[in-house]
């Protein structure tokens, strides 16, 4: 993928959670059952973490109990506001995966949760692993998940609708990338958001290329990794 088109990406989906930042906020309220083990059982009190592509901050629900340092980011500046409203007493903030504010060595751990997929282009997927190793300090965990969508008819329609245009060169996205609809509660398309569809494989072998020692993966609705700086 050109680094042009990856940038408007990148744009389009800020933009595009900033437009459907009110109605996304109300379908996550609660955290996903199967996600719940990723904090009870990892969790440290006193640890400093850091919840990457944080969203409305539902994850800090899970942690406020553990008694961490939370800081929660998302490049959402609408959700931020949502967030902020709705945990007051937690830390938000506006920023970038590709370009974290935070020192070398800072976080006990960090959350990536449904962001990964989101982030288009090779180039800046290693790049966002890139920062997190950065900031997390050494020997400390990424915890990090992103859609198992490969059994989703859907999906797989519009896999095979991309690849195609891919084939005949009449798209501009890299293959196993899709846009998938966002609808209104009456069925109207709001955006077509930007999603890199994993496998665990492809998934494990960036993940290693960035440094990282893979602990863990393994799949349920969701493709779930565990690996040590």
């Amino acid at each position: 993928m050109k680094k042009e088109y990856a940038d408007y990406l990148l744009e389009k989906n800020r933009k595009d959670y900033n437009l459907i930042a009110d109605i996304f906020s109300e379908k996550r309220e609660r955290i996903w059952s199967e996600m719940k083990f990723l904090f009870d059982d990892y969790l440290i009190p006193g640890e400093k973490v850091l919840d990457l592509g944080c969203g409305n901050g539902r994850f800090y629900e899970a942690m406020k109990g553990k008694k961490v340092d939370y800081i929660g980011v998302d490049v959402s500046e609408k959700l931020i506001k949502i967030a902020q409203k709705r945990y007051p007493k937690a830390k938000f903030l506006v920023a970038d995966a590709l370009n974290l504010p935070f020192p070398n060595n800072y976080f006990d751990k960090v959350y990536a949760i449904a962001l990964f997929h989101h982030i288009p282009s090779k180039e800046y997927r290693l790049k966002v692993l890139e920062q997190i190793k950065r900031v997390l300090k050494k020997n400390r965990l990424l915890i990090l998940t992103v859609w198992n969508l490969s059994k989703n008819k859907k999906t797989r329609e519009l896999l095979f609708k991309y690849s195609f245009l891919k084939l005949i060169s009449s798209s501009k996205l890299d293959f196993k990338d899709i846009f998938y609809p966002w609808k209104s509660p009456k069925g109207k398309i709001l955006v077509q958001r930007y999603i890199h569809i994993f496998n665990k494989k492809e998934l494990k072998k960036i993940t290693e290329k960035a440094g990282f020692k893979v602990e863990k993966i393994f799949q349920n609705d969701n493709i779930i990794l565990v690996a040590r700086k």
